[in-house]
């Protein structure tokens, strides 16, 4: 596996695998892959950064994170569905820990309730439950 810094020109390259990270946790997202592109290519226009798993120059998956004072801010992360259950997300992020936050960085990533997948794997690979963040709909407000 190779791992490189993305850059806003990989922003049409990361748009589709947002969209299927979007597809696979359940979230409630609807932007096109075009818009998905653009907000891509402003957030590693400015505080953002990326990375991503390449085998044989394919596309394996990527980490998008903001270094914030505290923590290190995993906003999403994805292993492509081929891909999975290989050890492909351990070992990058054991890799983003030597390469990019550090060993001693604390790192949050947020994962939807339903998404029982995505928890399992971060379980697996050592995060644990630290917060809820409950949101009340306005169809359901007193």
């Amino acid at each position: 596996m190779q791992y490189r810094s993305a850059t806003a020109a990989d922003a049409d390259r990361l748009a589709p695998l947002n969209a299927e990270l979007i597809r696979d946790e359940g979230h409630r997202n609807t932007m096109s892959v075009s818009e998905l592109a653009n907000r891509m290519r402003g957030w590693l226009n400015a505080e953002y950064r990326a990375v991503l798993f390449e085998e044989s120059q394919e596309l394996v998956g990527y980490a998008l994170y903001r270094l914030e004072p505290e923590h290190v801010y995993l906003r999403q992360f994805l292993v492509q569905s081929a891909f999975r259950r290989r050890g492909v997300g351990r070992e990058a992020i054991a890799w983003l820990r030597r390469n990019a936050w550090g060993a001693d960085a604390r790192v949050r990533v947020d994962v939807l309730v339903g998404n029982v997948a995505g928890q399992a794997f971060w379980r697996n690979v050592g995060f644990h439950d630290y917060c809820v963040t409950l949101e009340q709909e306005p169809s359901s407000a007193a």
